[in-house]
């Protein structure tokens, strides 16, 4: 019997001996969605990659591309200044957290796209601060318990969750805006898809371009990694509707 490879390991992804992540979690899919989207595309010799506080700092001991950390929040700045420093001519992302992202970072996020910077940011949703233990962040669902929601998240004493994606669709300088999940290998397929689009027009040269990519966090929704898949499909896909919200060639 023949036999052929149909998928194998990116060459990007360096498979650390420590693991960096909680069994379950999702960053590791997630790696493997951008090595394989920056190797279709041939980029990874022309990418730069920016890293936020939290569970994405681990993400360029696993992936073998020149990168930096950021301070908190400020990703899209740091990413914003090496694509001006070098004239446009690497391709570079953010990969955030969401708070990071939409937290202490929302200023960063939001004018990076009013300029229409010509970078690619990509949010991971979990839900909380996975990094810290486990608090309320921007994008808790309404109900969700966390460290410090207890009870569960109530609307009228913590507020509702932002979604960042529709968000930034509605700014005049984003030219892509689109939100996956990994839950399943449907939607991993989709979201790579999503990851490839942002990042073509940033070679391009279009605009500001996002993704927000609907990750588990098993330890810190206090789950199993199978009870997590189920409530990405439960709880977190109704509040965070999967698709593209904005998809445009040209800035009218």
């Amino acid at each position: 019997m023949r036999k052929e490879l149909v998928v194998g390991k990116p060459k990007l992804w360096e498979r650390h001996p420590l693991r960096l992540a909680c069994p379950g979690c999702h960053h590791a899919t997630i790696e493997r969605v951008l090595c394989d989207v920056l190797e279709d595309l041939g980029i990874e010799e022309n990418t730069i990659g920016v890293s936020g506080v939290g569970c994405s700092v681990f993400i360029f001991n696993l992936i073998q591309l020149d990168a930096v950390m950021a301070a908190h929040g400020r990703c899209p700045d740091a990413a914003t200044g090496i694509k001006r420093i070098y004239h446009g001519r690497p391709i570079v992302f953010t990969i955030q957290g969401d708070g990071d992202c939409i937290a202490i970072g929302t200023e960063s996020l939001i004018h990076s796209g009013a300029r229409s910077e010509k970078i690619t940011v990509i949010m991971v949703n979990n839900g909380n601060y996975g990094t810290t233990g486990g608090q309320l962040a921007p994008t808790t669902v309404t109900g969700q318990v966390t460290t410090t929601t207890p009870e569960g998240r109530d609307p009228n004493r913590d507020g509702y969750p932002i979604h960042a994606a529709e968000l930034v669709a509605q700014i005049k300088g984003t030219v892509y805006s689109a939100r996956g999940a990994v839950n399943t290998p449907a939607n991993f397929q989709r979201t790579e898809k999503y990851v490839k689009t942002a990042f073509q027009k940033q070679i391009d040269n279009v605009g500001f371009s996002f993704v927000e990519i609907l990750s588990a966090c098993p330890a810190g929704w206090r789950k199993t990694p199978l009870e997590s898949l189920k409530w990405i499909e439960e709880r977190m896909i109704p509040e965070f509707p999967l698709g593209e919200f904005k998809n445009i060639d040209r800035i009218e």
